[in-house]
């Protein structure tokens, strides 16, 4: 662990900035309407608000709202990196976890708290990585823990969020949604540490975070994760 903290810690802070593309992109633009769940402090719902009010900053505040992050490990335990696309709207050409996003208020099944979750993920791992239907199932998704943090990304959007930490630890085929992803690629613990330093893109905040603080222990217990599951405290960064 003191491995990953003392390097990334030399990261400049520019690379964990975002730089919004303008124009902003139709297909982007119009998923800025789509609306999330807002929650307290203890997850509990409270409403929903569009995302594109759940992102962009305004006198320095940003709504709460529920979200995930998937960590996909493939049966050689590597783990699947991707990079966002240069037509997203938040934190565009970063380097991230395999697949984040959030569960939509409109999908009555997603307001669903934990199993919610869950099926936004599936939803969203399919859009995105175009991973097969039948590959993808809520059963096959490890719930971690939450993690509750906020971000001003580029001053004018960022994220605020309660985030359900999913791993899924199997083969699957992928199809990567060029409008989503740019890049995907998968990387051996071994190789984590260099591949992050050296690369010419930032990375999201969100995952930053995990990185230093919590991906090297999920790593080495995927065959036995009860051991790192936390249900019952949101972490707080």
């Amino acid at each position: 662990m003191k491995f990953i903290l003392k390097s990334l810690g030399t990261l400049p802070v520019r690379r964990f900035l975002s730089t919004v593309p303008k124009p902003l992109n139709p297909v982007q633009e119009a998923a800025l309407e789509e609306r999330c769940i807002l929650v307290d402090q203890n997850d509990r719902e409270c409403g929903y608000a569009s995302k594109r009010d759940c992102h962009r900053l305004v006198n320095g505040q940003i709504p709460l709202h529920r979200a995930f992050s998937v960590f996909l490990f493939n049966t050689k335990d590597e783990l699947l990196l991707q990079q966002r696309s240069s037509t997203k709207i938040t934190f565009p050409d970063h380097y991230t976890n395999s697949c984040c996003s959030h569960p939509l208020y409109e999908i009555e099944n997603e307001r669903n708290d934990l199993e919610g979750a869950k099926s936004a993920a599936c939803r969203r791992l399919i859009f995105e990585l175009g991973i097969p239907k039948d590959q993808c199932h809520p059963k096959d998704l490890q719930y971690i823990t939450r993690i509750r943090y906020m971000s001003e990304g580029d001053g004018t959007w960022g994220e605020h969020e309660i985030d359900y930490i999913f791993i899924l630890h199997k083969d699957v085929t992928l199809d990567p949604n060029p409008d989503e992803v740019n890049t995907a690629l998968y990387i051996p613990k071994t190789k984590i540490y260099t591949f992050l330093k050296n690369l010419n893109h930032p990375i999201t905040p969100w995952f930053n975070l995990i990185v230093q603080n919590e991906l090297t222990n999920w790593w080495e217990n995927l065959r036995s994760l009860e051991k790192v599951m936390n249900h019952k405290k949101i972490i707080t960064y």
